[in-house]
């Protein structure tokens, strides 16, 4: 016998076999792709080493040590070596990882809360649940859970209080700004499910949209029932596919909606791992729904993972058309592995490749720096590819838009009007005191309605700081360490002087973009997120060049057949990172972060 298989075969004796519950590490021979035997004696031995550590620490250090959390934090700074995604899952956390990956689904009262002031609020509210139902509003305070004061200290605790078995009831007492006496609610728990397509409906006649917000399970369903609905109901005759802060989920889901567009045994996306027997190869295995309709994907920075499956797949089949800015660039799978007792480990097993054989991964995390950092792939290791019909896409940068559209950039002061909640609490009172509005893309404030929101600010603090006074305090930090201050000074405090902002003056000249964000936060009041999303179609820039294409059948030929100055899509010697972090990113929609988001799964 094999001096590997010895130490193997030892390793596997039952006192030994609760390391490999600890950590999750499968050593049967025939599920391990090892080359060399010397693998196994490593294992085995740094096994041991990790186990004596564990043991030792735990009965000899000074103080007590919870073993469960102190084994816990090893783990992750092991599996965080690796990269983002893959992670363990105790059993304790198993619920969150279902309802944040799989499916959404638990009983509670849909709305969301917050703390501010050693006080909890509600933030948002969905329709359809039992909190609109019973009329409870953004803006309102929570004083009592079950006569139970509230712990403002803890919010997280609080939500889990909201949650629980549907069919249960719950009472509220809460305050709502504008009554004296406090309001009294009471609800019964149902099971809350966000669906995948919060919202399909009809643009301007003859053009559909569909947003789709995550690839969880029945997502493909869910955008097929909404896209059969466009064509049979509106008649619709082209279509805008909204993939925008989608940072992805079930590359399964996101292989039956590319087959809604593509011909049954088209290939789709193609999964490699370590080994040749691991590649999976994804085909179109059904009829599509629509083979020429016209189609535009809309993409940014927050488009991830799924996503870029969908979008790029359907660049590289020249099937639509992507609009939008360059997306987040996960070219990663991940795949979630049962361990013993109830615990799970979410591995990234393999690349995808798009049907041109580009893998978008955008980070190396296979060649970190000696300081643990990582750089993205370098323009010079970025190759070309080719699409069915001869355009050329590239590799290592995300999926780069047919069409770019520059990402938004808003004002300091709108930033720190978001950031202070000072719009959303002059929602909270417009909704107060107004108890109808105009439907969504109708609904604008007034000129009197805007001054009321400035006098509202007087007294309150949402000071900021320019890009320009940025500048200059730092000219001033570096003149002082090279002793030429002194020189400058008097240049210095005139030019600081200019520079300096007026709160006052620029609330009127960002006015517009200030105005647009109440707008959508009171908008979102009476009509919720659907609403807040079709009101934001009358400024949407991407939107706008969409149906700017889709009205151009030449211009919509040409790019798919890749005329002109549309061969080339996003060389890496012209590109530009379009995808700025927009307030939207930063506040208003309150977005998940792509690295955390993006599950696809084998």
């Amino acid at each position: 016998m094999s001096k590997s298989r010895i130490i193997l075969k030892r390793f596997l004796k039952p006192q030994h076999r609760w390391l490999i519950i600890v950590l999750g590490v499968s050593l049967t021979l025939g599920s391990v792709g090892f080359r060399f035997a010397d693998d196994y004696f490593q294992i085995s031995r740094n096994l041991q080493i990790f186990a004596d550590i564990y043991r030792e620490a735990n009965v000899k250090y000074v103080d007590n040590i919870k073993p469960g959390d102190f084994m816990k934090k090893g783990v992750d700074a092991m599996l965080a070596s690796l990269d983002p995604y893959t992670e363990y899952i105790p059993e304790s956390e198993l619920e969150d990882f279902k309802m944040k990956y799989v499916n959404p689904e638990y009983g509670g009262i849909g709305a969301l809360i917050y703390q501010k002031n050693d006080k909890i609020f509600i933030s948002d509210v969905y329709e359809g649940f039992p909190a609109q139902k019973v009329d409870i509003r953004a803006g309102d305070q929570i004083l009592k859970l079950n006569d139970i004061a509230v712990n403002p200290k803890n919010s997280k605790e609080m939500g889990d209080m909201l949650k629980g078995q549907k069919g249960t009831s719950i009472k509220l007492e809460i305050q709502r700004p504008g009554q004296s006496e406090p309001i009294e609610k009471v609800l019964n728990r149902e099971e809350i499910h966000f669906k995948n397509v919060p919202y399909y409906g009809v643009l301007q006649k003859g053009v559909g949209y569909i947003k789709l917000d995550r690839f969880l399970e029945n997502s493909a369903n869910e955008v097929k029932e909404a896209l059969v609905n466009l064509k049979e109901k509106d008649q619709i005759q082209s279509l805008v596919l909204d993939l925008r802060g989608n940072g992805g989920g079930i590359l399964q889901e996101s292989v039956k909606i590319v087959n809604l567009f593509v011909n049954k045994g088209e290939t789709i996306v193609t999964q490699r791992g370590k080994t040749q027997t691991s590649e999976v190869i994804y085909k179109a295995n059904s009829l599509p729904v629509d083979l020429t309709m016209p189609l535009v994907v809309l993409i940014d920075k927050g488009t991830a993972s799924a996503s870029e499956i969908v979008s790029g797949s359907l660049q590289d089949q020249d099937r639509a058309i992507i609009i939008g800015q360059r997306s987040f660039g996960k070219g990663l799978v991940q795949q979630t592995l049962p361990l013993s007792y109830n615990t799970l480990m979410k591995i990234t097993v393999a690349k995808y490749y798009t049907p041109s054989g580009r893998c978008i991964q955008a980070l190396d995390y296979g060649h970190r720096n000696s300081d643990g950092t990582v750089n993205k792939v370098s323009d010079s290791a970025i190759r070309s590819f080719q699409t069915k019909q001869g355009r050329i896409v590239y590799d290592g940068s995300g999926i780069y838009p047919d069409l770019t559209v520059k990402a938004k950039s808003y004002s300091n002061i709108l930033y720190s009007l978001a950031s202070k909640q000072l719009i959303f609490d002059f929602a909270t009172e417009y909704r107060n005191t107004h108890s109808s509005i105009a439907s969504p893309r109708e609904f604008t404030l007034n000129d009197a309605d805007y001054n009321k929101f400035t006098s509202y600010l007087s007294g309150k603090n949402f000071d900021y700081t320019t890009n320009s006074e940025k500048l200059m305090a730092e000219l001033k930090t570096m003149a002082e360490k090279e002793n030429r201050y002194d020189d400058i000074q008097k240049e210095y405090l005139s030019l600081k002087s200019k520079l300096n902002h007026n709160k006052s003056e620029d609330l009127v000249k960002f006015k517009p973009e200030i105005k647009r964000f109440l707008e959508l936060d009171i908008v979102g009041r009476y009509y919720y997120q659907n609403g807040k999303l079709q009101a934001s179609f009358n400024d949407d820039l991407n939107l706008k060049e969409a149906l700017k294409v889709l009205a151009n059948h030449e211009m919509y030929a040409a790019i798919l057949s890749g005329t002109g100055r549309f061969h080339s899509i996003g060389s890496p010697t012209n590109i530009l990172d379009t995808a700025d972090v927009s307030i939207s990113d930063r506040k208003l929609n309150n977005s998940l972060d792509p690295i955390h988001s993006t599950i696809p799964k084998k």
